[in-house]
């Protein structure tokens, strides 16, 4: 199985992600995703608010002003 060869983060290849060689070779990029913050940021207000986040799950669409995530 493929999927059980790769770490479950990263989705690197385990035998590549754990080669000793390989250290110090991999870079990383850290880049946001505006969805998702919009949604963490709904996630928070809604928490903040009171709100029971079990199983909570959010639907994030184009052009909902009430998702936005406000500015700073």
């Amino acid at each position: 199985m493929v999927e059980a060869d790769r770490c479950p983060d990263c989705r690197q290849p385990w035998g590549e992600a754990t080669d000793p060689d390989s250290e110090g070779t991999w870079r990383a990029e850290v880049i946001r995703c505006h969805s998702c913050a919009t949604a963490a940021a709904a996630v928070g207000r809604f928490e903040k608010d009171g709100g029971d986040t079990r199983g909570l799950h959010v639907h994030v669409r184009r052009g909902d002003p009430w998702l936005s995530v406000p500015s700073a």
